[in-house]
């Protein structure tokens, strides 16, 4: 069965998501995307979180911050098409307990492209549990998700939506902080860790040690209505 799922934080990046799937992404599209929803960073800034709507406005209530207006219920991600089931229980892992997986509508905003002809920064670490992947000596930005992202179009002239399923949070809101988490800042406040062969490593080794977790981040199940 083909699948196709809408992607923000750290899977982002091609690279880090061809380590959770563990292959090099042939046959799978992807393309800049936008899910009308509600994102917030974590209180570390390290990772954004959608959250449900009644989440999210509780998240502002018990910081005594106004709700911010429905037009600001942006989130910007990939799209991306053609993974297999194999390829969603990977990501089920990698994400553990702390997401949902929900299905959801988005927003194309370009054209898709094949995954695999993306270039593969260079790596060092094996895999564990995951096939091995090809090495590419580039550690330039060609790469990686673009600094920044163009303007949107008014929201009445978006795209069609296509379905998809993305992974929403079900942590404790009190990780998150109250605000809207903003793809410009976080890609440009993390984009030092996805360059490079050692922090690419890094990068790996999360993924790696997440596998290893067997999916048991947190125990909790929160239904998702965005």
């Amino acid at each position: 069965m083909s699948h196709s799922a809408f992607f923000y934080g750290t899977l982002l990046h091609p690279s880090i998501l061809r380590r959770v799937i563990g292959h090099e992404g042939s046959g799978l599209e992807i393309c800049p995307a936008l899910l009308q929803a509600r994102a917030h960073p974590s209180q570390d800034k390290n990772y954004p979180a959608v959250l449900p709507h009644e989440r999210s406005r509780e998240l502002f209530a018990e910081a005594g911050h106004e709700e911010p207006p429905a037009d600001q219920r942006n989130v910007r991600g990939t799209l991306v098409t053609g993974l297999n089931d194999k390829d969603i229980a990977l990501l089920d892992l990698f994400e553990g307990d702390e997401y949902t997986r929900e299905s959801v509508l988005v927003h194309p905003l370009g054209p898709f492209t094949a995954l695999s002809s993306t270039p593969v920064p260079r790596t060092t670490t094996p895999s564990v549990g995951a096939a091995s992947i090809p090495l590419s000596q580039s550690t330039t930005n060609a790469y990686l998700v673009p600094l920044t992202a163009p303007e949107l179009p008014p929201l009445d002239l978006l795209p069609p939506p296509l379905p998809a399923q993305t992974y929403i949070y079900a942590g404790p809101l009190s990780d998150l902080s109250p605000e809207l988490w903003s793809y410009e800042d976080f890609v440009r406040e993390n984009a030092w860790k996805w360059v490079g062969r050692g922090t690419v490593d890094d990068n790996y080794a999360e993924v790696d040690r997440r596998r290893e977790m067997n999916g048991s981040t947190l125990k909790t199940e929160v239904a998702a209505d965005i």
